[in-house]
């Protein structure tokens, strides 16, 4: 081979994993010998018939023969996703997928047999159990310049980097935004990613000193911009029926009397919590292209919708987007700790990449390829089609069930993700109720649902909000929030809509007593109810107890409080054995010790 063909570059943008690997590194790429026609994948394929052919000299030629094509079967998935660059249309089956990975692994030379490394970074990890998690990929992605370009130690990692930026362009076309043109995977979450992106367009602007940002009341969006170094400037929602939405005469009101060269960008949001709905994309992209300024999108976990998706997709094709963002484990149902940055702009893309300081994790890419291989485009499209059918079905369920407590869904059609139930009753006698509804969810195990009271504060960096976790300053009502985000499943609605009734019941029930009134028909004394009265004390001391062990007795009977991970009755003073083996009598946090009869 010629000395230009085995030299190391940094390629240019490709549309295809296939160009990208064309470019990478052709002296080593050869190792997985179904991806390039080069005369060193050839030569390697010659190599695995003279493995095969000596094979036959031990078993049967028809047996290798068979256990030959076997192989070719699974070369031939790696070698369509390496020439297309695409999703599969169906999904791997686990060895298909560690084969792939272990061709690729033994391509960095932390896996090179007889490789003397002498530098200060050489791939050397003390524990094997933690080679295996990371499956040997062990140099992460980028160089010290760029975190998209290819490492000349790790060719294995660099195309597996070039394969995920890849799978996912593909993803967020098919998700519905057909006309961006370049992403990359980082390994941050979407707030840091969204710093890179300010970072970013500081060298564009170097006059700019604000931010436009609707209000949206979550910390690490409003974080990003502060730690960028630049001032947000807040634009309040305006009530629009239930729903909060975007004031567009106040965003412009604010670029006319800032200037457009002392603003970098405007901040939208997509995804969000009820009752506020995504901001009116289509109008800010054509705003920001009158006046030549730059548009980032939080889509933190918009890829999931359609609607979401098709906002960003209008709003590029009407106006301005420059970057929009996306957490990985929102989106794909991986480990928290990645984001994808895409935008219709391949040069400012590549920008953002750079201004990535050193080499990256590589697991974030790693998992999100084995997620998408896994499922296949097909069962990610049936994901998505499942969870607008759970969305659908928690709205219904939680229309019924706010009806039957006198409370209504709040109608936010403009929200795909999201919604919201009001809790009137329960603020108007008593607003600790709000609260302790909240409270009393999460200790039954019920995570994600939000109880928003009225009148709240948060401080932010210096900046004060009203009524945070509202998204304005006086919403009208106290309300809860629930999400149909990708992967719920029927069953998790329902019991969610079951330990919310139950709740709703005890603290109405806590309240009519309060108040002197028999609110509550023979009907609802059951023992259901007794036990949720108990667990309501329980609750109580729970908030007092913080991470002491204490103990209750109530009627002549003495209950165990779990907290921390230890059971101890209060009469014998013992651990039962294995933590609740022994517990007759269960309660959420109380337990009764088999010591009693």
């Amino acid at each position: 081979m010629c000395e230009s063909e085995t030299e190391l570059f940094v390629p240019r943008p490709s549309r295809t994993v296939q160009e990208a690997s064309g470019l990478l590194v052709p002296g080593y790429i050869c190792c997985v010998s179904v991806v390039l026609r080069s005369p060193t994948a050839v030569a390697t394929t010659d190599m695995n018939r003279e493995l095969f052919a000596a094979g036959e000299r031990l078993v049967s030629p028809a047996y290798v023969r068979q256990g030959c094509e076997a192989r070719r079967s699974h070369e031939h998935l790696m070698r369509l996703l390496l020439e297309k660059g695409k999703c599969p249309e169906d999904g791997w089956d686990e060895s298909t997928l560690e084969l792939f990975l272990h061709e690729l692994a033994i391509m960095d030379s932390n896996n090179f047999l007889g490789n003397c490394g002498v530098g200060e970074r050489e791939g050397r990890v003390a524990s094997a159990l933690v080679a295996r998690r990371h499956y040997r990929f062990i140099h992460g992605i980028g160089r010290s310049g760029d975190i998209s370009a290819v490492q000349p130690k790790a060719a294995g990692s660099s195309l597996l980097n070039k394969i995920t930026n890849s799978l996912v362009l593909d993803v967020i076309k098919m998700a519905g935004v057909y006309t961006v043109t370049s992403c990359f995977v980082v390994p941050m979450a979407t707030g840091m990613s969204l710093t890179l992106c300010f970072l970013t367009l500081r060298h564009r602007r170097p006059k700019a000193k604000y931010i436009i940002w609707p209000r949206i009341d979550q910390k690490s969006c409003f974080k990003s911009m502060i730690t960028a170094g630049f001032e947000p400037v807040v634009i309040e929602n305006i009530l629009e029926g239930d729903e909060l939405r975007t004031d567009l005469k106040a965003v412009e009101a604010k670029v006319q009397e800032l200037g457009p060269d002392h603003i970098l960008c405007v901040h939208s949001t997509t995804s969000c919590f009820a009752p506020r709905v995504p901001d009116r994309l289509e109008e800010l992209a054509v705003i920001c292209a009158k006046y030549g300024i730059p548009h980032i999108v939080n889509n933190a976990y918009g890829v999931q919708s359609s609607k979401c998706m098709h906002l960003i997709q209008q709003g590029a094709r009407v106006g301005r987007i420059d970057a929009f963002v996306q957490s990985l484990d929102k989106n794909f149902m991986v480990p928290v700790g990645g984001a994808i940055i895409a935008g219709f702009n391949d040069s400012f893309i590549q920008e953002i990449s750079k201004m990535y300081p050193g080499r990256a994790s590589a697991s974030p890419s790693l998992d999100v390829l084995i997620t998408l291989l896994s499922l296949g485009s097909n069962g990610y499209k049936k994901l998505l089609k499942e969870r607008k059918e759970m969305f659908s079905y928690l709205s219904n369920q939680l229309k019924k069930l706010s009806e039957a407590y006198s409370e209504r869904l709040l109608h936010t059609p403009h929200n795909p993700i999201s919604l919201a139930m009001t809790l009137k009753t329960l603020d108007k006698q008593c607003s600790r109720a709000v609260t302790q509804l909240g409270s009393m969810l999460f200790t039954r195990q019920v995570s994600g649902a939000r109880v928003v009271p009225l009148g709240s504060m948060q401080t932010v960096s210096g900046y004060t909000f009203r009524g945070f976790m509202s998204h304005t300053n006086n919403y009208p009502c106290a309300y809860l929030n629930a999400a149909s985000a990708i992967g719920m499943k029927t069953q998790d609605v329902d019991l969610f809509i079951k330990r919310l009734d139950k709740c709703l019941k005890t603290v109405r029930k806590e309240q009519n007593k309060e108040s002197g009134i028999s609110g509550v028909g023979n009907n609802d004394k059951t023992e259901d109810v007794d036990i949720e009265e108990m667990g309501l004390k329980l609750d109580n001391i729970l908030i007092r107890a913080a991470s002491h062990h204490q103990v209750l007795v109530d009627s002549g009977r003495t209950l165990c409080l779990t907290v921390a991970s230890s059971v101890f009755c209060g009469l014998c003073l013992k651990v039962p054995g294995p933590v609740f083996s022994h517990c007759c009598y269960h309660n959420h946090r109380g337990y009764l010790h088999h010591c009693w009869p």
